[in-house]
This record gives C-alpha cells, sequence and structure tokens, in this order.
C-alpha cells in the first residue's frame, strides 16, 4: 500500500462531510454554485407545477393512485450518503495516506503482466490472449472474476489475493512502457465494448456502441459490474488516464438519471464514480448535471451544504427586528414602559430588603432586653400562681414580631406614675382596673406621644 510522505500519521475522516470535499470554495466556485442552485429552483418549481396540473387533470383518481402505491413508496425514500464509500474514496483520492510505500524495486508482476511475460494467475492466461479471444466473449468476461484485478491493478488489495498491488516506483515505471501503456488502452476498449460503450477520442470521450440496448439491459441487471466499472475509474487515474474518468461517468450518469435506461446505476454512480475524480471542479460539474435531471429532486443530497456566510445572521435579525416593529409600533413603546417598570420593582425591593435588615437590628437588641426584664417582671406570687387567670399572657410586640410577657397590674401602676410624657402603655386586657394607666388623649394634647418599650427606650 502506498504512502507518500512517510514518517506522517493522518487522522482518519469520521463522518461524509469530512471525506467529501467537492463543495469547499475555490476561484470561480462560489458564481457557479449559484447558478446551479438557481437552476435547481426554477426546476423544483416546474415540477410542483406539474404534479398540481395532473392531479386537478387526473379529478382524485382512486384507482390510479393505488395502483402506484409501490413505486410512489420507493420514491419517497430519501437516500442515504454510505461512509464506507466516502471513505474508501477519500483515500484513494489523497494516495491512501498511513500505509507503506513500499519504493524500492519489486518483482514488478503487473508491469510484466502487461509486457506478456507472465499470465496471470490463478488461471494461466497471458494478456494477449484475453485482448484476442475474450474480446465480445461477454459470458467469459462476465462470470470470470479474477482478471479484472490484473487487468487494472490498484494500490489496494482486491479479490484475488494472487493479484500484486501497484507501488509508487511500478506506476513510474509502467508511464514509461509503451508497449504496456497500449495493451491497456486495448483492455479499456475492451471493458467499454462489454458495457455497451466505445471510447470516441483521445479525450476520453464515449458513446453508445450498436449493441448498447442488450448491454445495458444486462448491466443494469448485473450490478455487480458497478465494481468493476469503479476499479477501471481507480486504475485509470493511478496509470496516467485521468482525463478518461469524468466523460466516462457523465455517460453512465446520463444513461441512469437522464435516458433511464440504466436506473439501478444511479445510486453506485453518484455514490462512487463521481467521487474517484480526484479534481474538484470536474466533480462539481458532474454533480450539477445530474442534480439538474434527479427525481425527485428534493432528494438529491450530493449537493453543496448550506452555510450562512459572515455577516448574514446578524441581517437577517435586524430585518426580522425591523419588520417587527413596523407591524408592532406600540411594541417598543411597551418595553420601555416594562424596563422602566422593572427598575422601580427593583428600587423597591432594595427598599424592602434594608428595612428588614434593620428590624433585625432592632430584634436582635429586643431580644437581650427582654431577656432581662422577663425576670423583673415575674413576682412570687406569679411563680406560685402561674395556673391563675390573672397570670401574665404572651401578645405580640408592637414593633417587632416577637413574643413577650405583659406586665402585672402592679407595675402597670407603677410605670403610670413614673410616666409623666403621657406614654402609652399596651396591655393585654382593658377593664376597670387598667383606665389609670391610661393617659387621656384628645386633638388638643400638645404634648409629644412616645412609644415606650419594656426596656425604657423611646422610638
Amino acid at each position: 500500500m502506498g504512502n507518500l510522505l512517510t514518517g506522517v500519521s493522518f487522522k482518519e475522516p469520521t463522518t461524509v462531510e469530512e471525506c467529501d470535499s467537492t463543495w469547499d470554495t475555490d476561484s470561480g466556485g462560489e458564481d457557479e454554485e449559484e447558478e446551479a442552485e438557481g437552476e435547481l429552483e426554477e426546476k423544483k418549481q416546474c415540477g410542483m407545477e406539474d404534479e398540481r396540473g395532473t392531479d386537478v387533470m387526473a379529478g382524485g383518481s382512486e384507482d390510479a393512485s393505488s395502483q402506484s402505491d409501490c413505486s410512489t413508496a420507493e420514491l419517497n425514500i430519501k437516500p442515504k450518503r454510505s461512509f464506507y464509500a466516502a471513505r474508501d474514496l477519500y483515500k484513494y483520492r489523497h494516495q491512501y495516506p498511513n500505509f507503506k510505500d513500499l519504493r524500492c524495486q519489486n518483482d514488478l508482476c503487473n508491469l510484466r503482466f502487461y509486457m506478456n511475460k507472465i499470465p496471470f494467475k490463478p488461471d494461466g492466461v497471458y494478456i494477449e490472449e484475453i485482448l484476442n479471444k475474450w474480446k465480445g466473449d461477454y459470458d467469459k468476461l462476465e462470470h470470470n472474476h479474477t482478471y479484472i484485478q490484473w487487468l487494472f491493478p490498484l494500490r489496494e488489495q482486491g479479490l484475488n489475493f494472487y493479484a500484486k498491488e501497484l507501488t509508487s516506483y511500478e506506476i513510474e515505471e509502467f508511464k514509461k512502457t509503451k508497449e504496456a501503456i497500449k495493451r491497456f488502452i486495448s483492455a479499456y476498449k475492451m471493458m467499454l465494448d462489454f458495457f455497451g460503450l466505445k471510447l470516441v477520442d483521445k479525450n476520453g470521450t464515449v458513446s453508445r456502441a450498436a449493441n448498447w440496448q442488450d448491454r445495458f439491459q444486462h448491466l443494469n441487471e448485473s450490478q455487480h459490474n458497478y465494481l468493476r466499472i469503479t476499479r477501471i475509474l481507480k486504475s485509470l487515474g493511478e496509470l496516467g488516464y485521468e482525463i478518461f474518468k469524468s466523460p466516462l461517468v457523465k455517460a453512465f450518469l446520463e444513461e441512469s438519471i437522464v435516458e433511464n435506461t440504466i436506473p439501478n446505476m444511479k445510486q453506485s454512480a453518484l455514490e462512487y464514480f463521481v467521487y474517484t475524480v480526484k479534481e474538484k471542479r470536474q466533480r462539481r460539474e458532474l454533480l450539477r448535471f445530474a442534480s439538474l435531471h434527479y427525481q425527485p429532486p428534493g432528494h438529491f443530497i450530493w449537493g453543496p451544504q448550506k452555510k450562512p456566510k459572515s455577516g448574514q445572521n446578524k441581517a437577517i435579525k435586524k430585518t426580522s427586528l425591523n419588520r417587527s416593529l413596523k407591524k408592532n409600533p406600540q411594541k417598543s413603546k411597551d418595553t420601555k414602559t416594562g424596563n422602566s417598570l422593572e427598575r422601580l420593582q427593583s428600587v423597591s425591593v432594595e427598599d424592602k430588603r434594608m428595612e428588614r435588615e434593620q428590624v433585625g437590628d432592632v430584634n436582635s437588641k429586643v431580644e437581650g432586653v427582654d431577656d432581662g426584664n422577663e425576670q423583673g417582671f415575674k413576682t412570687e406570687s406569679e411563680k406560685d400562681d402561674s395556673s391563675s387567670e390573672h397570670s401574665p399572657k404572651a401578645v405580640l410586640h408592637p414593633i417587632v414580631d416577637y413574643a413577650i410577657k405583659s406586665p402585672t397590674r402592679e407595675e402597670e401602676n407603677e410605670l403610670c406614675k413614673e410616666d409623666d410624657a403621657g406614654s402609652i402603655i399596651i396591655v393585654d386586657t382593658t377593664d376597670a382596673g387598667n383606665t389609670d394607666c391610661l393617659c387621656n388623649l384628645s386633638p388638643s394634647t400638645s404634648t409629644n406621644v412616645h412609644l415606650t418599650e419594656p426596656s425604657g427606650t423611646k422610638n
């Protein structure tokens, strides 16, 4: 196996997109892609109009639709790219990376076979006999599966393990040998005749042969020949006839997609034949040609991946925003109002948080004071008669959410006497006995009203 860059390891691709570099942009590629996309869109629209017209003409006939259910079901199945095919042809186009290359002189069995010095194994037939006696014997060419690896050698192992892979040195020597090149072209013409084609000129142009109808029908049924075509295309590129690939691939695309004479070849032509062409521009031309005639158009998956250009997303966002503002001018005002309300809400939330912090400080102070006052409020009589009806009850503090015990009546009287500023004392009950400790308040009262806590502090 060949590796032109010895000592350098390549990371093999893991997806079909990594294997396929056909639609990478280059000089003049973007304009051609836009034109092809425009033609494809026009064709899709025309196809939709034709479908609508046929529906109207059919008038909803159920019998005709029921007969074509199988065919429509097959058309509705969207094909998928083969990762195996994409990886295999990626390695071929990149000269088989990560494989060792035997550049030293070996037995050169492929070159010696084309020099008519050795027969191919295991049949033991020389190339001159193949070119002279096997030509036109389609049954022999069809059922023998060992000669194709010798006629079209590659730098990879095939089904015939007696055949040897090409090396870089052998390829260079093969291209220099005119006798080998002449026989190689004769072998290519023999296989074209087997497929129903013929070579027209030195540029590789091919056309239908006289027996094309029978051969195309056979080629449509015997699909194992598609593997042979892939090998022939690869070998043409290895031995210096890359120019022959594109005309042959286009001929098969036209017969399988446009003329529908070899419909079973359509998938192999798009998955394998096209991607044996090493030049990207030629691959794009072949795929554009196929996309214009592929049915249904929406199932063509070998086209370019649509990627947004730089700045395109921003432009789309701006245009969509402007359109929405034109349709709903009140939306911008509502957004401004909403922003202002959010600011007010945030301010109110901040104020509430500060109040809670202040109240928390007050709670901490009151807790310490109440702990000291609780012992002072309790008398010996209360300790002895804790179950009496007049025992102090727990009430909520008027300022903080803190439970304290109300003072006794004697303590209330003492507090009322000591408090000469007209303070208000909140007690648990109001009866005739508590009227002395309540200060009369009236609108004409000039003294300031203070709220005295049990600890004596004023707020």
